[in-house]
């Protein structure tokens, strides 16, 4: 098993990130991992970290696709693994209908349709076999609308990149979502991930590899797990409940939240209605208590670091093989390497 780290919307807070990033270049965690949601942006902070560090992967955790055309992304991944020598994984991700169109403005369409055209065209940008040319349900090029000029062309990327194949890993959450995933993508970036709960996923996952002709050994699921250690197993679990409060009572509409969804899904649907109705009404603090210990213990490390260390074993023992940790605590990221 590999470690990630996870530095979250990190654009305004690199001074104080980047000692912890620094930190997890020497000590040889794989991978470290930048988001972007609708404010800070990945992009800007993964092109500094390339210049602060020497070995560590650097990852997309995620980049939006509405946010970008497949080409653009595919400079932007062409150009971040050249300023990197070879060390960028893009991430992608849909995000929900209320940033895709609430934030960037446009339509929230066919997330499975979309996801699969807009893989294929990336992956064709950078391998520059040919100029690139595509024409699906949802992606257009050269376009040829009834507003074009009609002067567009196919193209090849001028950048020569480091590399023809650069690893594309796709956010999913839903089980058509999943599927689509172990079928297209290099790997997966689940979030709330259960190692006691891998049968939710794995009828999904399994008839996805089967679908693209390969093995779980060609397909790396990445998992991001929120990290509070300390000697107050109770404290640390309220340390984490806000944020899971926060995406499973308030990250969508009631209906429409894929993360309250996935609580269900895990067993917790009567606790997952009751911290939506909270979150939904106001009333935040009450949400967050109304997480279960249980899933704060199964999808999270808490307390002692002996205790955290001893919960690897579930987490080897599971598909998973990175775990991307969100922590602010090097000792965290010290001892967990030195345990695997």
């Amino acid at each position: 098993m590999k470690l990630g780290l996870n530095i979250g919307y990190s654009g305004s807070t690199i001074d104080d990130v980047l000692p912890l990033v620094e930190h997890a270049d020497r000590i040889g965690i794989d991978s470290v991992w930048a988001a972007e949601a609708y404010g800070s942006d990945a992009v800007t902070v993964l092109s500094y970290l390339a210049a602060r560090t020497r070995r560590i992967k650097l990852a997309s955790g995620i980049l939006q696709m509405p946010a970008r055309t497949p080409a653009n992304t595919a400079m932007t991944a062409m150009t971040l693994d050249a300023l990197s020598a070879g060390r960028f994984i893009l991430g992608l991700g849909l995000s929900g209908p209320q940033v895709v169109e609430g934030w960037h403005g446009v339509p929230y369409g066919n997330p499975l349709g979309r996801t699969r055209e807009y893989v294929e065209i990336v992956r064709m940008a950078i391998a520059r076999k040919a100029p690139l040319e595509f024409h699906g349900d949802h992606y257009e090029i050269p376009y040829t609308g009834d507003d074009a000029t009609g002067l567009g062309k196919p193209l090849k990327s001028i950048l020569h990149p480091v590399r023809d194949r650069i690893p594309i890993y796709l956010a999913a959450i839903g089980p058509k979502n999943v599927r689509l995933t172990a079928e297209i993508a290099d790997g997966w970036l689940p979030i709330f991930y259960s190692p006691e709960r891998e049968d939710t996923y794995n009828e999904q996952l399994d008839a996805g590899l089967r679908g693209a002709g390969r093995s779980s050994e060609d397909f790396d699921i990445a998992a991001s797990v929120m990290v509070a250690a300390g000697d107050d197993v109770s404290a640390c679990r309220d340390q984490l409940r806000p944020f899971l409060a926060l995406y499973i009572g308030g990250m969508g509409a009631r209906g429409r939240n894929f993360y309250n969804d996935l609580a269900t899904r895990y067993g917790f649907g009567e606790a997952a209605a009751v911290i939506q109705d909270l979150y939904l009404d106001g009333r935040k603090d009450e949400a967050a208590a109304a997480v279960p210990d249980e899933l704060v213990d199964e999808v999270a490390l808490v307390g002692p670091i002996d205790r955290i260390v001893d919960r690897l074993a579930a987490w080897t023992q599971s598909r998973v093989e990175t775990m991307v940790l969100g922590t602010h605590q090097p000792e965290v990221l010290t001892a967990l390497q030195e345990a695997l």
